[in-house]
């Protein structure tokens, strides 16, 4: 389950700028989780909570954004959207391109109380 290391080094990441913006309480998180980024949603939600405890972190919200994973065909420039790596192109049925959006995994925003 590597959703708890995800969710340590969020946290990790998120005290970090917070005291270095001199952060009392931590309101809200937000993260952007592309849906070929290879994290199981419920499995970090459950790794969160376990991980915030005793953290300036504890008691805020998480907000994850699902972003759909989005292509582009390197034969006919067809964009598409995807939901594995193993899809043809639907205008061509090739099997040759660039997933641009969907893998991603970034903490977007962290609201804070000074």
């Amino acid at each position: 389950m590597h959703e708890l290391s995800i969710a340590q080094s969020i946290v990790e990441l998120v005290e970090k700028e917070a005291t270095a913006a001199g952060a009392n309480k931590i309101i809200k998180v937000e993260l952007d989780i592309g849906s070929m980024a290879g994290v199981e949603i419920e499995a970090l939600e459950f790794a969160w909570e376990v991980v915030i405890r005793e953290t300036i972190v504890e008691n805020s919200m998480l907000q994850i954004n699902n972003i759909p994973a989005r292509a582009k065909c390197n034969e006919c420039d067809n964009v598409f959207d995807t939901d594995n790596f193993f899809t043809p192109c639907p205008s061509c049925g090739s099997f040759s391109y660039d997933i641009f959006q969907g893998k991603e995994l970034l903490v977007k925003a962290i609201n804070i109380e000074a």
